[in-house]
C-alpha cells in the first residue's frame, strides 16, 4: 500500500456520497411532481473486483445513476390536469422517510471519509516530523 493510497480511496468516497448526497437531494425536491421516478446511485469498487480494491484500497466509484422501476402510486384526482381517462394521477416511487435516511447515511459515510483522509494527512505530518 502506498503512502497516499489511503487519501485516493478517501478521496473518491467523498466523491461518491457526494453524488449520493446530490441525487437523494433531488429525489426529496421532486416527491410531488407528477411522473418522477425516484433515482438511485450505482456503486462499484474502483480499479478491479472487490478483492483488489481491499487490498490496494483503490476506494470507489459511480457507475450510474439509475431509475427506481418499483410503481409508481397512483392516487385518484379526477380535477387534476394530468389525470389519465379514469381520473388517476401517477404520483413519484419517492417515500420521503426512506430519503430522509438515505441522506442522514450518505452524510455520515461523507463525515467518516473526510475524517480518514484528516487522519492520514496527520500521521503523513508525524511521519516527516520523525524524519527530519
Amino acid at each position: 500500500m502506498g503512502m497516499f493510497d489511503a487519501i485516493d480511496a478517501a478521496g473518491s468516497a467523498l466523491s461518491a456520497e457526494r453524488v449520493r448526497l446530490d441525487v437523494t437531494a433531488e429525489n426529496l425536491a421532486n416527491a410531488q411532481t407528477v411522473g418522477y421516478r425516484r433515482k438511485e446511485v450505482t456503486l462499484a469498487p474502483a480499479g478491479g473486483s472487490f478483492g483488489d480494491a481491499l487490498e490496494r484500497a483503490r476506494g470507489v466509484r459511480v457507475t450510474g445513476i439509475v431509475e427506481d422501476q418499483t410503481p409508481m402510486r397512483r392516487i385518484h384526482d379526477p380535477s387534476h390536469p394530468q389525470a389519465d381517462a379514469q381520473g388517476y394521477v401517477e404520483m413519484p416511487n419517492v417515500d420521503s422517510v426512506t430519503e430522509m435516511v438515505e441522506l442522514i447515511a450518505a452524510s455520515r459515510a461523507y463525515e467518516a471519509n473526510v475524517t480518514a483522509m484528516q487522519t492520514a494527512k496527520t500521521l503523513f505530518n508525524r511521519t516527516l516530523d520523525i524524519l527530519r
